[in-house]
């Protein structure tokens, strides 16, 4: 069983910046690309940002220029550095880990507010 445990959270002011980190559980993780979503309320997650094994990065137009994706594989570990957030960044944030879009392992979430 693959366990994603999201941490970095929280509350920022508009033009600030967040490090979201994924850790899982197992060497799973080394074996698959791995992506960031978003959920905001009565709408669907949508992908923010992946990375292939190969630590090819690919974005959403909206967060382009502004997030970083990467990954440790050492450590079983994936970031989302968050720089320049916007109002609308605000979300629960997810890690999710699999060949699809999205893959079938999924953290718990972790909230991010962005204040105006």
């Amino acid at each position: 069983q693959v366990q994603l445990v999201e941490s970095g959270g929280g509350l920022v002011q508009a033009g600030g910046s967040l490090r979201l980190s994924c850790v899982a559980s197992t060497d799973i993780f080394r074996i698959y690309p791995m992506a960031w979503y978003r959920q905001v309320p009565e709408k669907p997650r949508e992908l923010v940002a992946r990375i292939t094994l190969g630590g090819s990065p690919d974005y959403a137009d909206s967060v382009k220029g502004r997030f970083t994706i990467s990954r440790d594989d050492a450590k079983n570990t994936a970031y989302l550095q968050m720089n320049g957030v916007k109002t609308e960044d605000t979300g629960v944030y997810f890690c999710n880990l699999g060949l699809g879009k999205p893959g079938p392992y999924w953290g718990q979430g972790t909230q991010v507010t962005v204040s105006s």
